[in-house]
């Protein structure tokens, strides 16, 4: 079977959610790099021309506006996809949007659900025929989460939800077409801490010491695939891959003992939280 990373090849086409900027635009053009086919999707049509000129390709490349919680935006482009018969090979549903709000804002939680939740549902919805019953080249399917999907920390419960949910999604989609579909992979994108339109957005203007560039998310994300991984969980200047581990050990432990939820930030667990995961030796497949 052919390695997950053989998707990137000249003439494949991809399809990116998002791509106007940060995580999306740099796999946009690590598509490019590759001599793939590349199609942005974004809500920003500005954005998405200045993305446009960014990627260089020896394929073509096209932006397409769109709303990704929109069923009947998804049904124009994909009118527009299968134009002349076109098939995806790469789907990357990496739209996402974060802002916080309080417990009596519906709209709030509506909002974001369908952007970050069901922008990527209909992403699968829509495009799945391209990737099922595959047993020819390597195609690939990526996920955009979060780790406040897996650690859950307190501050924006809304977002850390969607994250969450799109993670299960992902790793049943992994799951299925692993069996119906064994050349079609499926992987869970987490970046961690990125600097990118969303942190702009909360008034930081440049890349801070501790936070990795788009580039170096999509370059793991690479890496990942080469190896074969589902779970493509990126660190990041300031947080390594043990303490990520040991951190979502700690965050399991919360079920597994009864503990109270979000234990790691309240008062009465910090200190045992601490000592403890600076005890935790992780081996490969268990806890010391």
């Amino acid at each position: 079977m052919a390695s997950p990373v053989s998707v990137f090849r000249a003439n494949a086409t991809a399809l990116i959610t998002g791509a106007a900027s940060g995580v999306g635009l740099a796999v946009a053009k690590l598509c490019g790099s590759h001599s793939m086919n590349v199609i942005l999707v974004d809500w920003d049509k500005a954005k998405l021309e200045q993305a446009k000129a960014a990627v260089k390709t020896k394929g073509y490349v096209e932006a397409h506006s769109i709303d990704v919680s929109s069923l009947s935006d998804w049904d124009t482009l994909k009118t527009a996809v299968e134009k002349d018969g076109r098939k995806l090979d790469f789907l990357h549903l990496n739209a996402g949007i974060q802002f916080t709000s309080d417990w009596t804002d519906s709209a709030y939680f509506k909002k974001v659900f369908d952007v970050n939740f069901f922008g990527v549902t209909n992403g699968i919805n829509t495009f799945f025929p391209h990737f099922q019953d595959n047993q020819g080249e390597a195609k690939a399917i990526i996920v955009t989460g979060s780790k406040q999907g897996i650690t859950n920390p307190p501050g924006n419960p809304v977002y850390n939800a969607t994250k969450s949910a799109v993670k299960t999604i992902a790793e049943h989609l992994n799951f299925d077409l692993a069996k119906s579909s064994p050349s079609t992979s499926v992987h869970l994108l987490v970046p961690g801490w990125t600097f990118t339109g969303l942190t702009a957005q909360r008034g930081v203007t440049e890349k801070p010491a501790g936070a990795w560039a788009p580039e170096q998310v999509a370059d793991y994300l690479y890496k990942k695939m080469s190896d074969g991984k589902f779970y493509v969980i990126c660190p990041d200047n300031d947080v390594d891959w043990e303490t990520d581990r040991k951190r979502m050990t700690w965050t399991m432990g919360d079920v597994v003992f009864e503990r109270q939820p979000q234990s790691r930030w309240r008062d009465e667990y910090k200190d045992e939280a601490t000592k403890t995961m600076d005890k935790m030796k992780l081996g490969k497949n268990q806890i010391d």
